[in-house]
């Protein structure tokens, strides 16, 4: 197997993986400050083959960014400078349909981003214009395993007697600024548009992901039915984290499990994102761009 490096961003309990060795912590500086917290590399022995795994805690490690304040091109970047050849953005979310019941996996493939006040391009403020095709917003190959990783660890993992996860594949992620949830009317607007699920971070991962080239997939856990379903109670942080802390367990075996059954990054829809994505005529680069790192070797075609 090709050597690979797995990027995992998401909650601090990712990090105490069983059968992760060579583990340590990285600081990354980046061109757009700092990411959330430290980096965890190590590395892990699949039946596949030695793979790196990296790790990432989205909200900083005892969760101290809001959605909206954390640095998503800093930690995009922190991810890429380390070797990364896949990134599965882990999360939690609120479900949107009857049938996916609080601790489902949904294996999202496509976004509606409604947030407001975010960076979601590299190239905001560098002096260059690209346009990365984002028709598609995750990996195909990357989101198939993923599934197919859930569906195996869900039916052999303990339960304990209680109710088998059921993995989601493909749906559609609503992801909105907050920090607060939903209001009533709200929930029931992105109902009708027939979204699967609601959150607040993965879109910015997604299309910082597809810049940067970096095949991309969603790993979300179900752990509310937000506040259109009255027969349940509203959605409180206590419920998320309860069955976050639940589920986390089976989270990990999931990306364990996944770590045995990388696609080739090389057939991926992000690789060559960035071949046509350049407008800007190559004279009116700026040399201070700071985006030699992302567009360097990539078959970028400016306009004259």
């Amino acid at each position: 197997m090709t050597a690979y490096t797995l990027a995992i961003i998401g909650g601090s309990g990712l990090y105490d993986m069983p059968g992760l060795s060579r583990v340590e912590e990285k600081v990354v500086e980046t061109p757009f400050g700092h990411p959330s917290d430290k980096l965890v590399r190590g590395v892990l022995e699949t039946p596949a083959g030695l793979v790196t795994l990296l790790f990432l805690p989205r909200h900083g490690v005892g969760h101290r960014f809001l959605p909206s304040d954390i640095n998503y091109r800093a930690n995009i970047y922190a991810l890429k400078s380390l070797g990364a050849t896949h990134l599965v953005g882990a999360t939690a979310v609120g479900s949107m349909r009857e049938d996916i019941v609080p601790g489902d996996f949904v294996i999202a493939d496509q976004f509606v981003d409604l947030t407001k006040s975010r960076q979601s391009s590299f190239f905001s403020g560098s002096g260059i214009v690209g346009h990365v095709p984002f028709a598609d917003p995750v990996c195909s190959d990357l989101s198939a395993a993923l599934a197919s990783s859930a569906e195996r660890v869900a039916q052999s993992f303990d339960h304990r007697g209680g109710r088998t996860p059921h993995v989601h594949r493909g749906g559609t992620y609503v992801c909105i600024e907050g920090p607060q949830f939903s209001t009533r009317a709200e929930s029931h607007i992105y109902r009708s548009w027939g979204v699967s699920v609601i959150g607040m971070t993965a879109v910015q991962e997604a299309k910082l992901s597809r810049e940067a080239e970096l095949p991309y997939a969603t790993l979300a856990l179900a752990t509310d039915y937000d506040c259109w379903h009255t027969a349940e109670g509203d959605v409180s942080a206590d419920a998320v984290v309860a069955i976050v802390k639940k589920n986390a367990a089976l989270a990990k075996s999931i990306l364990i499990n996944l770590a045995a059954f990388l696609p080739d990054p090389k057939t991926s829809c992000a690789t060559g994102a960035l071949s046509t994505a350049i407008m800007t005529s190559a004279d009116a680069i700026p040399a201070n761009h700071r985006l030699d790192w992302l567009i360097k070797n990539s078959r970028h075609t400016a306009t004259q």
